[in-house]
């Protein structure tokens, strides 16, 4: 069965899939005209309005930070690293351009999640590609692909993988044994996610802009510390983003085609764009406008991948580590150990890594909630979340080379229904979004409120 799923993972994620995903961004960034770009001041002035008229759960920013939990993570630490590691410096330039339209992919998603969105028989918001898929498109089959394919994968990518990196983390640095990391992290867990939506964005609201904010003040000292080399540092990204990098020191090399590749796979990997997962946070925004909570959800994506990608990467770059045939996180923590002092390198990144995995754990068992509900009904809920806890647990004991692979071809699965939504949809999508911006210009619609 590893065979199989590593097989069918490669195949879900090869240059199709990839096309597809940087497509459809492209696609829709030229039909939205480049709203990611004009109106991005805008969106961040919203992330942190008071919506009084809105209906929903939670807050703009609530729901911001929920989905920045899901994404800020492994991706920002391992996966930039890995990207530099396989496809040389050039690999970041694809990284942005993964960025740029990913931005437009998420507005995309979370304003038809918004449209589309329910309310349950418990009185909380539901909504997700699996709703648009339904009630756009009229094709509830795809619905139910996306939501059985998201509420399996959640276990693996939002679940074991993160409790089992958080336990491997904690079992090197400090000898504390799985089974003990394993049980707290349950515990945490079932603390959290009880209280539902509310309770993950609050926790999500403190818990995410602290550890960003510590991870970046510890990126930008190690680059503070090799300033002379943050040109070369630079340099070296625009240079091989278009010729491939040569062999040097522990680096093996990589070709154009590579460097695009891994560029553009860890991209997507990191900031989640046209997976479906993160509208399913923003469609419990409390807004007024579909536009609204759209606008602030694709500044997750500038956050994630623009910023914290761009600084991990440019730590790596600037050292000179990347030369060192290292890869994933030990790369990172090569990086941040040169510029900064005695073991705090290891242990920033080490933090951050732990930090960032539990905050994947709790917005992932929402989306995965989600699904859940909408193939069974709300009903069901509270056992799926006994289900989640008692899955924490079970990922700090196991070895998880099946689980990854499995959970790449779910992830895989639920990008292509939801991908398919947003092309179908996306008149809809166009014309709504014109008149929202025709209201704001002619005084119908408020901006703020």
């Amino acid at each position: 069965m590893a065979n199989f799923f590593s097989e069918f993972a490669s195949l879900m994620w090869g240059p199709w899939l990839l096309a597809l995903l940087l497509g459809v961004g492209f696609y829709l960034t030229i039909r939205l005209r480049g709203i990611q770009v004009r109106s991005l001041f805008y969106a961040f002035r919203l992330t942190f309005s008071k919506e009084r008229k809105g209906h929903g759960d939670i807050s703009h920013f609530g729901a911001l930070m929920t989905a920045l939990a899901a994404t800020v993570g492994m991706g920002n630490i391992a996966g930039v690293s890995t990207a530099i590691a396989l496809g040389g410096p050039g690999a970041i330039f694809w990284m942005w351009m993964t960025g740029v339209v990913g931005m437009a992919t998420k507005y995309a998603e979370s304003f038809l999640a918004v449209k589309y969105r329910k309310t349950n028989s418990s009185g909380e918001i539901s909504g997700g590609p699996m709703y648009y898929l339904e009630e756009g498109l009229g094709r509830k089959w795809l619905g139910y692909s996306f939501a059985a394919f998201g509420a399996i994968a959640a276990f693996g990518i939002g679940n074991m993988v993160q409790a089992n990196t958080t336990a491997h983390a904690i079992s090197e640095s400090l000898g504390i044994s799985n089974l003990a990391v394993g049980l707290t992290m349950a515990f945490l867990t079932a603390l959290v996610i009880i209280g539902g939506i509310k309770r993950i964005a609050e926790v999500a609201s403190f818990f995410v802009p602290v550890m960003v904010v510590i991870y970046l003040i510890g990126a930008f000292i190690v680059i503070f510390n090799h300033l002379d080399q943050l040109g070369l540092g630079i340099q070296l990204i625009f240079e091989h983003a278009f010729n491939g990098t040569a062999a040097t020191g522990g680096f093996m090399g990589a070709s154009l085609a590579r460097t695009i590749r891994y560029g553009v796979a860890r991209g997507l990997f990191s900031n989640e764009s046209g997976m479906g997962s993160a509208p399913i946070a923003a469609a419990a925004a409390r807004t007024n406008h579909p536009a609204k909570q759209a606008l602030v959800s694709m500044t997750g994506t500038f956050l994630d991948t623009l910023v914290v990608c761009s600084l991990t990467a440019i730590t790596i770059s600037s050292t000179g580590v990347w030369t060192s045939g290292e890869t994933g996180v030990a790369l990172t923590i090569q990086a941040f150990s040169a510029g900064l002092p005695g073991v705090w390198g290891n242990m920033l990144v080490t933090i951050g890594a732990v930090t960032f995995a539990f905050s994947t754990i709790l917005a992932w068992e929402y989306y995965g909630e989600k699904c859940f509900e909408y193939l069974l009904g709300d009903k069901w809920v509270p056992y799926y979340r006994y289900v989640w806890v008692a899955f924490v647990f079970v990922g700090a004991m196991v070895k998880l080379e099946l689980v990854w692979n499995f959970s790449d071809a779910m992830n895989a699965l639920m990008a292509v229904p939801n991908l398919i939504g947003l092309i179908l949809l996306s008149n809809t999508l166009v014309k709504d979004t014109q008149t929202y911006e025709t209201g704001i210009k002619d005084g119908s619609i408020n901006k703020y409120d």
